[in-house]
């Protein structure tokens, strides 16, 4: 199993979606790749403008500073891509906004007019800790906002929304120590990852969690042929998780129940009956974000949740 270190430069840099984007690496299954990464509105670690971007408005970069794509050699449409997430580590520095721009939220609480409140963070990611200006202090939990792969429908897409085959999933339990299962769209998989969050709350309610640049990332591919997907599984330390993603919240809902279901019935041979009962007594139901389009709704499992007979 090899190590690939991935140089950040504009060739390994893109802004969106597509299977037509040429790879910039090709990995065995079982290697791993490390990068570092600009913050995901292409500010470099000293928290200046990339000045390679392309123009605004051009759709190529006009999403979140991704590395990618890398492909799996082998992979086919069909299977399911690991990802072990085995370190985050961001930069120095982060940023958050809030208000001062429509979205819903913005907008029943009164605070779409008005200037944009920027708050600026200083991280120590020895430490673990983010001060703002103000000198109050978070505790940072480092994860990667975008971890996908691009639809299997050719064209440009977006970075915002996140898909079944993964994306700007934005969830704050993808930490170091984590595994994501990605259902793969296309062949060779053509993963890209990015968007740094230093801390981020369950809804990432403000549109950002505390963004910031990536110092390194390292993550393990390995290619599942006997674990179909329609939607990504997690594995944490303390539980399983499955994702539903749609713009009605409701319907996000089903489809992370439906995906854990499913993990029920094939982790613990249970029946849909029986998983469904045991699912309304153990399962939780969390706000992944209610601001990337699709909405997310992660249901949580913990490992220790249910106590199975010991078989004499």
């Amino acid at each position: 199993m090899a190590l690939h270190e991935i140089p950040l430069e504009r060739r390994t840099l893109h802004g969106h979606f597509s299977r037509d984007l040429e790879p910039i690496l090709v990995v065995d299954p079982g290697d791993s790749i490390a990068f570092s990464c600009l913050m995901a509105g292409w500010r470099d670690a000293a928290g200046e403008p990339y000045a390679e971007r392309r123009p605004e408005g051009v759709e190529l970069d006009a999403g979140h500073a991704l590395v990618g794509p890398v492909e799996v050699r082998g992979a086919r449409a069909g299977q399911t891509l690991e990802v072990r997430i085995d370190e985050i580590r961001v930069g120095s520095w982060g940023v958050t906004h809030a208000g001062g721009w429509h979205t819903p939220l913005n907008e029943r609480l009164g605070l779409v007019e008005g200037e944009t409140e920027v708050v600026d963070w200083e991280l120590d990611g020895d430490a673990g800790i983010g001060r703002d200006g103000a000198g109050r202090q978070v505790a940072l939990r480092p994860f990667l906002g975008v971890i996908g792969m691009p639809p299997a429908e050719p064209g440009v897409h977006s970075t915002a929304p996140p898909r079944p085959c993964g994306g700007n999933i934005d969830c704050k339990e993808l930490v170091a120590g984590t595994s994501l299962y990605l259902p793969i769209a296309v062949d060779g998989a053509l993963l890209s990852a990015g968007d740094g969050h230093a801390a981020q709350g369950d809804g990432e309610v403000s549109q950002l969690a505390i963004e910031a640049p990536l110092d390194r990332a390292l993550l393990t591919l390995s290619v599942r042929d006997d674990l179909p997907l329609t939607a990504p599984v997690a594995w944490t330390p303390g539980a399983w998780l499955t994702f539903g993603f749609d713009p009605d919240l409701d319907e996000a809902a089903a489809i992370a129940i439906e995906g854990m279901l499913d993990l029920m019935e094939r982790e613990h041979g249970l029946g849909r009956r029986e998983a469904l009962a045991l699912a309304s007594a153990v399962v939780d139901l969390r706000v992944t974000q209610l601001v990337n389009g699709a909405r997310g709704i992660h249901a949580v499992l913990p490992h220790e949740a249910i106590r199975f007979p010991t078989i004499p």
